[in-house]
């Protein structure tokens, strides 16, 4: 079964669009924690990342169709820039959401505003710079149709 199809089978393994963007349900697993059970300062660059990845596949794009171009010539996506904020803890079989809002996408720049919360309380924030580069590193302008898709998904003007 392709990707696609388990995305279908299960609607909201890759989270859900809504007005405060992409939201990514995460539980914490005695993984993520330190010896005390509270969440490792590294888990939350890992559970942002699996919201970025989910919000492009919200979105129709996959990874794995931009590194083969098929979206026309190959490319990829390599963060630039983080500043990020640790408010408060999470614990061991906590459920968090991450949230994803695009706040600006110029060029071959992106830049993401992504919150991890529980319940109403924000415990981490992160802007984050994603820059769109080619196969060899270099800078790549976004393609127009994709802009397109990340643009209409997050409602900020074209």
């Amino acid at each position: 079964m392709s990707t696609q199809g388990k995305t279908q089978t299960w609607p909201d393994l890759a989270g859900r669009l809504s007005g405060a963007g992409h939201v990514l349900p995460v539980r914490v697993y005695y993984e993520d924690t330190d010896f005390t059970g509270v969440v490792y300062h590294a888990a939350y660059l890992k559970f942002i990342e699996r919201g970025r990845s989910d919000f492009l596949r919200v979105c129709d794009i996959h990874h794995n169709e931009l590194e083969d171009g098929k979206h026309g010539e190959a490319l990829a996506f390599a963060v630039r820039h983080m500043d990020i904020n640790f408010l408060r803890p999470a614990r061991i079989d906590d459920v968090l959401e991450v949230v994803t809002r695009l706040e600006s996408l110029k060029g071959a720049r992106l830049v993401l505003h992504q919150e991890v919360t529980r319940g109403e309380e924000t415990l981490f924030t992160a802007t984050v710079t994603v820059a769109v580069i080619q196969p060899g590193g270099g800078p790549r302008r976004m393609p127009k149709h994709l802009a397109e898709r990340l643009l209409a998904a997050s409602a900020l003007p074209s």
